[in-house]
This record gives C-alpha cells, structure tokens and sequence, in this order.
C-alpha cells in the first residue's frame, strides 16, 4: 500500500538538516517514494493530513535495557550503586524467561507510542538462551525495529559467549542483515590488565557483529577497558561506547581514530552518578553521537526528553565554564537541530544503518513520524521546527507512527495492539518478584541500604580486579 503525509513542515535530516515547510512525503511500500508540494499518488493511498504538524525520521535508541521495563519507575530514587546491588549482586538472577518477555513486550510498545521506530535493547539480563529467546519472541511481537545486544551480567563475557546454547540460539534466530532485528553483542570491559573480555570480542569479530559497552562510568569502567579494546586491535567503528562520561582525552582520541561512536543517555548520567553528560567533550573531538533512555526503573523512555535535558546539560557546562572565567556565553554551541540529528540519523549511523535509515529522503527506510496535536495548546505556532522537536514536543503530540511504511500508530492510538494482555503479563512480573523477594525486600528496594562490603568499584563478578582510578582499588 502507499501513504503520503499531506502538507506538512518536513525535517528531512539530510546532511544539510533541510526545513521544507508545506511539503508531502509519499511513502510506498517500505521506502520513500517522493517528497514534494502537491505529490501526485497512486489510487488508494492513505492520505494523512500533516497541517500544523512536522513530518520526521523516526527515533533512534542505541541503549535500552528493555527487559526491566516491567519495573517502571521502582527505581526512582537510587544511585547507580543501588542499581548495580539490586540487578546485578541480587535480584537479577530471579527474572525468569516470561518476566523477560513481559518487559520487553512493554518497553517495544512504549517505544513505538513515542515515535522511537528503532531500539537497540541492551539485553544483559540473557542468563540462558531461553531468556533470549523470550526476548526476541517479545520484539517479533511488535512492529517494531530492533537490534538485540546480547548480554549477560551474571556471567563472564567469556563464558556465555562459549556456551554451545549462546551459539544454538544464534544460529537458530539470528539471521545476518536481518531489516527487522540486528544483532550486536553487549559486555563491559573492566580495565583488568588480563583482559578476560578478550574471547568474547573474537566472537563478536567471528559472528561480524560489533560490541556496544558501558565505557567510563564512574567506579565501574574506565580508560583502562578503552585502552585495551584498542591495543587489541578491537575499537573500531561498529564499537559503541555507552556513557563515555568519566574518560581522559587519551580515550576520546582513541574512539575518534577508530571511528567508534557513543551513546549518551543524559538523564541517566545527570541522576545515577555514571558522569556528567559527555556531550560537550565529545563535540571537541568529533566523535558521532547518538542517543539512549539507558532504563525504565528510573526514567522516562521517549527520545524527546533525551534531547531536552542533553541541551540542557552540555549548556548549563559552557555557562558554568564562562562564568569561572568572568565571562559570559553569547551563542550556545551546541543547537537543537544538532540533538534533533542525534536522536534520529546519529541512531542510525550507530548501528549501521546510516544509508537506509534516520532522514527523510527518497529512497530511505519509510521509518516516520509526524507529530501533531490539535487538541494541545502547545502544538502552535510552529516557528523553529527544530526546537519545537526538541524542547516542546512530546510523546502525547505523536500523531502518527510508520516503521518499514507500516502504520503502527494512527490518531495518537497504536494499531493491532493488545495493551491488556502487555498488562497481565507485566502484572505477572510484578507478583512472581515480589513474592520472590518478600514484601520487607521489595519495600527497602526503592531505597536498599548498601552494605560496605557490597560498596565495589565494579558491579562484575568474574574478576576481583579492582583499579586504583576508582574508589575500590
């Protein structure tokens, strides 16, 4: 079938972050067909009047740990010391398949609800390829774009990527230049000067798939883990750094020349503690970003509040910085067309899809949103379309949702999608964990109390290395 969006403001997201106001884009099959005033269409094609509204790319996640989706906001109030205690020491190892499932089923409809067409689910919670399986099941479920990044932190890189069961699983359900669901494997590198990680990049490297890993996170990973990835000859430009915020300029150089991007989840660094948002430095060394809602146990997981408060971080810094020296900023460096492109084509470039997804031109992926509210006070006037994305826009004023020129939201509603049934699975979830943990730990599970001995430098338990860069060494 054919869609065309009739008469709309058009952030194309070309090189040249093109504005076209009162064009159409006509969509048919799964590709751009033409953008232009007054399209001429074939017969039968949907007609959606875009009036008002601003037709774009869809959304790119490149972080998104999908499966503890069912855990909305439990928690809200926790440092990341409590989050890796809670997940990672505790209470992560009784998720069991389904609960997988249920989260990630949640997580992909919430996405596709907030015009984010594409998620890299940052699955660490693969204790057994029966997890995996549930979470793919879950993706397939949807209408969504995915990459699945598989990971397990309950257990060395080295020993789930050996497992006869990791290979079965991705020999059974991954299939290589899969349109729908890419493929990356997701691990951390601990800075330990044996480097364990080492078997499980020459896996990633004989599967021909690329590793995204949480880089220079405070207490957890430093520019020692960079440093080996790169004199192993493993940094290269489908490694994608997640946070980067706590990393010299010895480690942004070594990502530049590899051409490895990263992913920032700014809300994240701003209130777990990972770092402040790197933004600012990775714009000095012209390293590609791209961005990510990191987990729903804390935040929100639509890109429109991933683009505010990066805006808002990397220019409270240069203020701050002008200030120190008696001066002031006259013109901010960092503009919202530029996070607008981060969190769309800068996705897309992140996972390879560079050439098929993230813009609005003809012959592109039709992966599109249009964003329109008539009912919202807040939906006019249109003067700066980029900031209008930016700091105005969010997930209520999306109108409507294609991925491969399939409409999956209509009228602000998401198509052929049963909520009540994500619902009892969810619910599910919820009474297996808290009858698993017990109604006194789930409690103190909001706000769990650290134990000193729980107080590490790193979350990982496969080695005892501790850096003397972090508070444990």
């Amino acid at each position: 079938m054919s869609v065309v969006f009739r008469n709309g403001t058009v952030l194309t997201v070309d090189t040249g972050r093109t504005v076209l106001s009162g064009h159409d884009v006509l969509v048919t099959g799964d590709r751009i067909a033409a953008v232009g005033v007054g399209l001429e269409v074939p017969e039968g094609t949907e007609e959606i009047d875009a009036t008002g509204g601003i037709v774009m790319p869809g959304m790119v996640d490149t972080h998104r740990h999908m499966w503890q989706t069912s855990l909305r906001g439990y928690g809200a109030d926790w440092t990341l010391t409590q989050y890796f205690v809670w997940n990672y020491l505790e209470w992560g190892r009784i998720f069991r398949p389904e609960d997988i499932h249920a989260g990630n089923l949640l997580a992909a409809l919430e996405a596709l609800d907030a015009g984010v067409t594409t998620t890299v689910d940052w699955s660490h919670g693969l204790q057994t390829p029966q997890h995996a399986d549930a979470a793919v099941d879950a993706l397939a479920s949807t209408a969504g774009r995915f990459v699945l990044a598989y990971g397990n932190i309950h257990d060395a890189p080295a020993n789930w990527t050996a497992d006869p069961g990791f290979r079965e699983f991705v020999s059974r359900r991954i299939t290589p230049g899969d349109d729908m669901l890419g493929f990356q494997l997701a691990f951390d590198v601990t800075g330990d000067p044996a480097f364990p990680e080492r078997p499980a990049f020459e896996v990633a490297r004989e599967l021909g798939v690329g590793v995204t890993t949480h880089a220079g996170v405070w207490g957890a990973t430093d520019d020692d883990g960079v440093r080996l990835m790169h004199e192993h000859g493993f940094a290269g430009p489908d490694t994608v750094y997640v946070h980067a915020a706590t990393l010299s300029a010895d480690s942004y150089h070594r990502i530049a020349a590899t051409g490895g991007s990263v992913s920032v989840s700014t809300e994240s660094e701003q209130s777990a503690g990972q770092g402040y948002p790197p933004t600012w430095a990775l714009r000095e060394h012209g390293i590609p970003v791209s961005l990510s809602m990191d987990t729903s146990m804390w935040w929100s997981a639509d890109l429109f509040s991933a683009m505010r408060t990066t805006l808002g971080a990397d220019r409270s810094r240069e203020h701050l910085e002008a200030h120190a020296r008696g001066d002031t900023v006259t013109h901010s460096s960092l503009r919202a067309e530029q996070v607008v492109e981060w969190a769309t084509r800068g996705g897309a470039r992140a996972i390879g899809r560079g050439s098929d997804l993230g813009s609005v031109e003809v012959g592109r992926k039709a992966d599109l949103v249009l964003l329109r509210n008539d009912h919202s006070p807040v939906s006019f006037p249109l003067l700066n379309p980029h900031g209008h994305v930016a700091f105005q826009a969010q997930r209520g004023d999306v109108h409507t949702v294609l991925v491969d020129g399939r409409v999956v939201k209509r009228d602000g509603r998401l198509v052929d999608v049963d909520l009540a049934a994500a619902r009892t699975a969810v619910t599910a979830t919820v009474e297996h964990l808290r009858a698993t943990m017990g109604e006194a730990a789930w409690q103190a599970g909001m706000n769990p109390e650290i134990p000193e001995t729980k107080v590490l430098d790193n979350p990982y338990t496969y080695t005892d290395y501790r850096s003397a860069a972090t508070h444990g060494g």
